[in-house]
């Protein structure tokens, strides 16, 4: 009978992660590769709402705001790529990180 009960019980999901400087500094340094986004391709640009926000959601480190369009912080991101792997509408692309300057 308690069983039944929670299955009717709703859930959020939400994650919340926010980088801050910690004994390793400004980890950005340590990424080899670049996350891009392409805001033309973006679903929440496109439809100017909080959208899919699948970037934000599986960033382990924190670094993309829930924005429109999602901004990067490149102090923090370690270049996982995750952000690109997960997005549905291939918005996020990796590039190599020495064709970037600071």
């Amino acid at each position: 009978m308690e069983k039944d009960k929670l299955k009717n019980i709703e859930v959020p999901i939400s994650s919340i992660s926010i980088p801050i400087e910690g004994e390793a500094g400004r980890t950005g340094s340590w990424r080899t590769e670049r996350p891009i986004l392409d805001p033309s391709k973006c679903a929440a640009v496109k439809q100017n709402k909080l959208v899919c926000m699948l970037c934000w959601l599986y960033c382990p480190e924190g670094t993309i705001s829930r924005t429109i369009p999602p901004k990067i912080n490149y102090y923090y991101c370690k270049g996982c790529g995750i952000c690109a792997k997960e997005c549905p509408s291939k918005a996020i692309t990796m590039k190599d990180e020495t064709n970037f300057e600071e």
